[in-house]
């Protein structure tokens, strides 16, 4: 039973989403042979002034 946690800013909609989903489990069970039934796909998302990199936030971008 994989378990995939996607981190990411928030912002996409619901239709890219489901793509990523969609994508994210075929791949998880084409390279480990796990019947997509058993893949699951947990999306956190970030808002924009909780992420930094190189000590900026992506909110004062």
């Amino acid at each position: 039973m994989p378990i995939v946690t996607v981190k990411m800013l928030e912002g996409r909609s619901d239709d890219q989403k489901k793509v990523l989903v969609e994508k994210v489990t075929a791949a998880v069970t084409e390279t480990t042979g796990a019947p997509a039934e058993r893949v699951t796909v947990i999306i956190e998302e970030m808002k924009k002034n909780h992420f930094a990199t190189a000590g900026v936030r992506a909110s004062d971008q």
